[in-house]
């Protein structure tokens, strides 16, 4: 078994077992710099997270890897009545652990996901209510009014077997923000492609084929074993690729990947990526909690929000920072979502002394101190962004005490509303700007962690969900994009480019969502 040294201090082995045996499988290692957060398919709204969960779990209507809607474990639906949605179940499949699969666990998972303690819950806020009409199909009411895009909506929620939640005592999801470990944390038993036989967070997840896929009739995959090891290291992550300890890095360092390119038996693979990066503010507190600004929050005046874009030359970021591979944004949602303009994506343009007359105006002359808060093991080079954002702010007077950290202390101290001004990135599942707007923009929305309010916001959020007149909901939606980038809620900084870096004797399809899926894999012989 080979082995590398991270950091110079933790061995790290990147084959799981050894001798024949690992050689007669068909393995696919692959690594990146950050783990899933929870193997609880309804606790963690967050991508690589997600991305582990669809290996193993499965909703009712899926994408394909051109993300169109594609039947799951619902066969057809259609809307029987304005409110009511009808689903036909797909026979024949079983959990795991061999229980049947039904229209109870259907049933139970919504409900499940819409617990309170669910993150996936803001998918939800159309249903009153779902209910079985016999084992073969549910139905789902949107009581609310007529909700179309609820089938994009589907796609993220997956689908848990009843019986083993309540055996295992995990009928709600784990409450992450306040550090819950559940059964469903380290277990898992779904439908999909692939078994959890191990888990060890940060450290190793072993998946294995599941021979009862119902899938397989159409997708025959040849992955026996998937094997993901976290390495946060830039540098040892390619060399595991490089010496062979690695099939597959979903986020090779961009300064390595014209060498990766170049390298005999490797191949890269690069595609716009539907997410966007971005800065968030707390707004709405009367006084920041790291901020020599006493009495009165700065963040709340507009014009320091209009500063802080000002004074970031994104240019800068795009060329020096990325490589190249970023589209600067001027909104948070990226190509491919549904009511993003180009018109719409402008920046305001590079100024810092419109930035320090700015922060003059709102009465800062002299500038402030505030901490930014950014993972370093989450977006591409995150860190090194929020580097590059803290020397530009200084340059107007607003002095940055970064705080960086893990993905998995960012996240729950962002969702305990413990961070005064932070980075996040999004991305859009469904595809439609209601998703946007739901979480980041909607009073009390599920990552909307700056406080803002805005009664019309609100509003159209809530009619961007039971408007069936396609014309005049994309009234709507540009309504409120129109509203929200007047009132400069959040900073945007750049559109992503993804890179995937793997061995040239594996097909597989990337994806603009940036989630592998191993059952898409194909070792070429």
């Amino acid at each position: 078994m080979r082995t590398v040294l991270s950091g110079g201090a933790v061995l790290l082995a990147l084959v799981v077992g050894g001798g024949g045996e690992a050689l007669a499988k068909n393995t696919l290692r692959w690594s990146s710099q950050g783990d899933a957060l929870t193997m609880d398919p309804h606790a963690q709204n967050e991508g690589p997270t997600n991305t582990m969960g669809q290996q193993i779990y499965e909703p009712l209507i899926n994408r394909d890897p051109k993300l169109a809607l594609v039947p799951s474990l619902a066969t057809e639906w259609k809307a029987i009545e304005p409110t009511v949605w009808e689903f036909k179940l797909r026979q024949g499949v079983r959990f795991h652990d061999g229980a049947s699969f039904d229209a109870e666990d259907v049933v139970f998972s919504i409900e499940r996901a819409r617990s309170e303690t669910s993150d996936f819950k803001g998918y939800l806020t159309s249903v009153t209510e779902v209910f079985a009409t016999d084992a073969g199909a549910v139905r789902i009411v949107t009581g609310k009014g007529p909700n179309p895009i609820l089938p994009n909506q589907l796609t993220e929620v997956h689908i848990v077997d009843k019986g083993w939640a309540e055996k295992h005592g995990v009928s709600k999801p784990q409450n992450f923000k306040g550090g819950e470990e559940t059964f469903a944390v380290r277990n898992a038993n779904g439908t999909g492609p692939f078994k959890l036989v191990r888990r060890e967070p940060d450290v190793r997840t072993v998946l294995e084929k599941n021979p009862n896929w119902w899938g397989l009739a159409h997708e025959p995959h040849d992955v026996d074993e998937v094997v993901y090891t976290p390495v946060k290291n830039d540098a040892t992550r390619v060399a595991a690729l490089l010496s062979g300890e690695l099939d597959f890095v979903l986020d090779p360092p961009l300064q390595d990947i014209e060498r990766l390119s170049k390298t005999p038996g490797l191949k890269i693979m690069q595609t716009p990526q539907i997410r966007t990066i971005f800065l968030g503010m707390d707004q709405a507190r009367p006084e920041l909690r790291a901020s020599n600004v006493k009495g009165k929050n700065p963040f709340a005046d507009k014009r320091v929000r209009e500063a802080i874009h000002r004074a970031i030359d994104i240019e800068a970021i795009k060329t020096k920072v990325m490589r190249g591979l970023a589209a600067p944004a001027g909104i948070v949602t990226a190509p491919g979502v549904h009511g993003y303009t180009a018109e719409l994506d402008q920046r305001l343009p590079f100024d810092p002394a419109k930035a320090k007359a700015l922060l003059a105006e709102a009465g800062y002359p002299d500038g402030f101190e505030v901490t930014l808060s950014c993972p370093n093991d989450r977006y591409i080079n995150d860190e090194a962004i929020c580097q590059a954002i803290t020397g530009m702010l200084g340059r107007v007077g607003i002095k940055i005490a970064l705080r960086s950290q893990t993905k998995t202390i960012h996240f729950k101290e962002l969702q305990n509303k413990e961070q005064d001004f932070y980075m996040l990135g999004w991305g859009v599942p469904t595809l439609d700007s209601h998703y946007v707007f739901n979480f980041l923009y909607k009073t009390g929305g599920g990552w909307n962690h700056t406080g803002y309010s805005n009664p019309r916001v609100d509003e159209l959020t809530a009619a961007m969900e039971r408007t069936i007149d396609l014309a005049q909901r994309d009234r709507l939606i540009a309504e409120a994009w129109k509203i929200v980038k007047e009132d400069m809620v959040y900073v945007p900084l750049h559109h992503q480019v993804i890179t995937w870096a793997l061995r040239d004797t594996i097909e597989m399809p990337i994806e603009p969502n940036d989630s592998p899926q191993f059952a898409w894999a194909r070792f070429k012989r």
